[in-house]
């Protein structure tokens, strides 16, 4: 079975076009988890410790309610078909996060107005892409 996959590789994906704020906003808790905050809670408390596949497939695990006997199984499932990447994802959509992706394929968040978010702008070594516009043009 194909696997595909979501990662990229020392790539910083950056806000929005339509991203409607300039700082960076923590998305609101509401009673049940949002992907918006799941994917927050994961790469803010640890930076660089999961791919963009581990974030992806662990909100779909825990929106799903997949038990872990069934974890390995469901993945391979999940990724023989193409997924949509993080530039889909709110926070860089809707709540003023870039996302890097370095050499590794591990992701972190950087707030659109922090001096890192400029830095990895400016670097030359690192592929930009944007990320989806909510609305079309």
């Amino acid at each position: 079975m194909k696997q595909h996959t979501t990662n990229y590789i020392n790539t910083f994906i950056e806000v929005a076009e339509d991203c409607p704020v300039s700082r960076a906003q923590i998305p609101p808790e509401k009673k049940e988890k949002t992907i918006a905050s799941l994917q927050y809670e994961k790469l803010i408390k640890n930076p660089y410790q999961y791919s963009s596949d581990d974030i992806i497939f662990e909100c779909y695990v825990i929106k799903n309610d997949i038990s872990e006997n069934e974890k390995q199984e469901e993945r391979e499932k999940f990724f023989s078909k193409g997924q949509a990447c993080l530039r889909s994802s709110p926070l860089a959509k809707r709540y003023g996060f870039g996302i890097h992706h370095n050499k590794d394929k591990k992701v972190a968040l950087f707030p659109v107005e922090s001096k890192e978010y400029q830095t990895l702008l400016n670097d030359t070594s690192v592929t930009k892409t944007k990320a989806m516009r909510s609305k079309r043009k």
